[in-house]
């Protein structure tokens, strides 16, 4: 059902309409809003947007999250960086945002016609370099005042 609403509202070749993935979900209202006056960034609301579109992403969001992948990963990070599993407003922001990644993936999905690539859960902690990670590791206990020493793991 959320499928075929999607569908209705933004058509089934959102390209010639909306350029680009950012310019559907601004319209949607589910893109970030950004306030920046003199060099400080102040709270930015996101637009009203498309009042049909944003409720039927924002519940399929709440359904993805239930779900093992990288949109449940995505929730987790983001509910952390805004305040923790306590905090209500947190859990609200996090699930705006993964309608947002939702809009930008059906939009790739709609005018590239390739299907979707699940990245997997563990996308957040794979991606980065382990070399770097690795320095960057050492260099916080070594600002926190512990002497490292690191050795090959055995095989």
């Amino acid at each position: 059902m959320a499928a075929a609403q999607i569908l209705g509202e933004i058509g089934v070749a959102p390209q010639e309409f909306f350029a680009t993935a950012t310019k559907l979900a601004a319209w949607s209202g589910l893109a970030p809003g950004n306030h920046e006056s003199a060099g400080k960034r102040k709270s930015g609301r996101r637009r009203h947007g498309n009042q049909h579109l944003q409720p039927v992403l924002v519940e399929a969001a709440w359904s993805a999250v239930r779900h093992t992948g990288y949109l449940r990963s995505l929730y987790h990070r983001h509910v952390m960086k805004n305040g923790g599993y306590r905090s209500g407003v947190a859990k609200k922001k996090a699930i705006v945002t993964v309608a947002h990644a939702m809009m930008v993936i059906v939009w790739h999905v709609l005018a590239t016609g390739t299907p979707y690539h699940e990245l997997g859960e563990d996308y957040f902690t794979t991606r980065k370099d382990p070399e770097k990670e690795t320095q960057r590791l050492i260099t916080k206990l070594q600002a926190l005042g512990h002497k490292v020493t690191i050795e090959p793991a055995a095989a």
